[in-house]
């Protein structure tokens, strides 16, 4: 964990990296919280653990931390910079910003890692994809691999471009995830069932689903295969689902819609 750490924005996202890195030894005392409009969990939980939140005039942390929405950067930037000292990291979670848009309005940041995490850091099972650039030292990216690893998986990138990619599969993949659980659950009472035994059955299926695709180590497809008796039932489902214009296509038009939302979000 850094000596000290700046978080600017303490939204849903930034929120639950907080909680994991708190949980992996932050040092409160030395954490300060940046944010207009705080929740009342944050609020609470400055309160409890002493961190310390919208000082006046907060000191420049070893790292920063940036966690606000990437359309108030501009008029957040001069306000920002003023946090970033002279060997300050800076860590980005903005979606669509990259390293040149973030030092272009931050002219004393050097040090940027670009990171794109999801939702399941809250529980500190999320997944990150990370970028370095390269005025970032090795002790920089050991103290942000420190951070990210608090909330889950991490996987540095060597192509800063890679991490629209990364944002339209797991950083958003979350979402598709849920989604899955309420067609699933509509379609069990179109099929006739009770519809909370329905929402019960589909929500339990993709959970345990998700902890039975971590404790195996087979890849996904042979999961997969295992579960399917040749002209059985799930075979006449998946004959649906795994068609040309079935899930794999709707997939890929999906990760490919949010992959350019994130390059549109840039500049």
């Amino acid at each position: 964990m850094p000596a000290s750490l700046v978080l600017a924005g303490a939204g849903k996202m930034g929120g639950a990296m907080l909680a994991g890195w708190l949980a992996a030894g932050l040092d409160p005392r030395r954490t300060t919280l940046i944010d207009p409009v705080p929740s009342r969990e944050i609020v609470d939980l400055c309160a409890e653990r002493g961190l310390a939140l919208n000082t006046p005039d907060p000191e420049p942390g070893a790292v920063l931390v940036l966690g606000i929405k990437p359309q108030a950067l501009e008029a957040a930037a001069p306000g920002l910079d003023r946090l970033i000292g002279r060997d300050t990291l800076v860590v980005s979670i903005l979606a669509g910003k990259t390293v040149s848009d973030l030092r272009g309005r931050l002219p004393r940041a050097r040090a940027v890692v670009r990171a794109m995490p999801n939702l399941p850091a809250s529980i500190g099972r999320g997944a990150t994809g990370a970028y370095a650039n390269p005025d970032v030292t090795p002790g920089q990216r050991a103290s942000a691999d420190a951070l990210l690893a608090a909330n889950g998986a991490v996987a540095w990138l060597a192509d800063e471009a890679q991490i629209d990619a990364v944002t339209a599969v797991s950083g958003s993949g979350p979402a598709y995830v849920f989604l899955l659980v309420e067609a699933l659950a509509e379609a069990g009472i179109a099929a006739g069932l009770d519809a909370a035994v329905a929402h019960r059955l589909a929500r339990a299926t993709v959970s345990g689903s998700g902890a039975l695709l971590d404790a195996n180590p087979a890849e996904a497809a042979e999961l997969r295969r295992n579960v399917t008796s040749p002209g059985g039932t799930t075979a006449a489902a998946l004959d649906v689902l795994m068609r040309p214009d079935g899930l794999g296509a709707l997939m890929r038009e999906a990760v490919s819609a949010a992959q350019r939302r994130a390059e549109e979000l840039a500049g």
